[in-house]
């Protein structure tokens, strides 16, 4: 007789779509599969976008949003939720809304605001929304520097700062952050960790890796560490494993050659 009481590791990615398939929902389930967990997705907006950059952006209605939550929650559930792009302010608190109703947990935020080619892909009134409704929902926020500068509404532009900012950042309402280094100005992209319950800074060293290929890089790290939390890493090794994966991605997507500009990483890079 086949056993039928095995389960998945749910992970939901609350997304926008690249029909690049490098970023966005397509990263992400690419991401949350390598990590043998079971993908579910919320496409929050469609995309025309390629290695090159993003032409168009088609918004999803925000009520079409609420009912792809409202079906994946009341019916698989989830393990974690990673969310990304999303682009107003009606959008950002219907999904808290929503993140409220099923009491979801293990929330990782990635809040896009500018794509790779340097497209704005958040409305600017919907920056404060994301500030007061869903942050404090959250139990990781994973802003590169740029993103972490506009929440913070000052400049952070070496490793020298990246600690207060990460303490300041909690302030908003979330216990943990991640500021991702991939754009200091040296030949390091550390990442910094900091968790707020235990007021632990935490350094994730990596060497930088010259490619081109590096579109989609914060939606595989972000899917990477929910993939953990799904598991039930704690949030320290959940980050590390993540790391380790995103670092061996991009590493081997290197050797590769697909479109005229940013390539994507090698999320199953593992398998081969």
């Amino acid at each position: 007789m086949i056993d039928v009481h095995k389960q998945y590791y749910r992970v939901l990615s609350i997304a926008g779509s690249d029909s690049g398939g490098g970023a966005g929902v397509q990263a992400d389930i690419k991401t949350i599969s390598a990590h043998h967990c079971y993908a579910t997705s919320v496409i929050t907006a469609l995309t025309a976008q390629n290695t090159v950059g993003v032409s168009a952006i088609h918004t999803v209605p925000v009520s079409f949003v609420q009912q792809q939550l409202e079906a994946v929650l009341s019916d698989i559930g989830t393990d974690s939720i990673k969310i990304g792009m999303l682009f107003s302010p009606e959008l950002i608190e219907t999904v808290a809304n929503q993140l409220r109703r099923f009491k979801a947990t293990n929330i990782v935020l990635d809040p896009v605001m500018v794509a790779q080619s340097g497209d704005q892909l958040i409305e600017d009134d919907a920056i404060e929304t994301l500030k007061d409704k869903l942050i404090p929902l959250t139990d990781l926020i994973t802003p590169n520097l740029p993103e972490a500068s506009v929440l913070l509404g000052r400049d952070i532009k070496d490793s020298d700062e990246l600690q207060q900012a990460a303490i300041d950042l909690t302030e908003l309402g979330c216990v943990n952050v991640l500021i991702k280094g991939g754009h200091l100005a040296n030949e390091d992209s550390d990442d910094l960790l900091y968790l707020g319950n235990e007021k632990q800074t935490i350094t994730l060293p990596m060497k930088r890796i010259e490619t081109s290929n590096n579109h989609g890089t914060g939606c595989t790290l972000s899917s990477a560490i929910a993939s953990g939390l799904a598991k039930g890493l704690s949030m320290e090794h959940a980050v590390r494993q993540a790391k380790d994966y995103i670092t061996g991605a991009i590493a081997s997507g290197a050797r590769y050659q697909i479109g005229k500009g940013h390539g994507p990483v090698d999320h199953f890079y593992r398998l081969s």
